[in-house]
């Protein structure tokens, strides 16, 4: 039996700290969640709020260096971890009040913080939501 907190599968991806490569990103949530079964809207929540998160790494020009991607699949949720390894990492990653707002209304839980090793993170959480029948 897996619980709530068990990684079922785990996928990992180091990408170049690059808008064009993002795109990368996007796409391998967008695949996990479908597996996960979660609906249209909650993918669709879920590239967008990978989007932000990236974009508070690197910027919209992009920086030196990779942003290592982990999404650890569990039983009716996807959290995601991205680490950057940047040649430059000497500025705490932050988010616009804009993009806080963006994220509670997507995710279930999210963070962007300095790791153990002081290198700028995000983290993030988007759960499933239990399918009603509406007939």
């Amino acid at each position: 039996m897996v619980t709530h907190d068990e990684v079922r599968d785990e996928v990992r991806l180091a990408v170049p700290a690059t808008p064009e490569f993002l795109r990368l990103a996007r796409v391998t949530a967008s695949g996990l969640a479908s597996r996960l079964k979660f609906s249209y809207d909650e993918v669709e929540d879920l590239r967008l709020a990978i989007d932000e998160l990236c974009f508070a790494l690197i910027g919209s020009r992009g920086r030196p260096g990779t942003v290592d991607i982990r999404y650890a699949v569990r039983a009716d949720a996807l959290e995601v971890v991205g680490v950057g390894n940047f040649d430059d990492d000497q500025t705490d990653p932050m988010l616009a009040s804009f993009s806080e707002q963006i994220l509670t209304a997507l995710v279930d839980d999210y963070a962007v913080y300095r790791d153990e090793q002081g290198k700028s993170a995000f983290r993030l959480v988007k759960r499933r939501q239990p399918v009603t029948d509406e007939s």
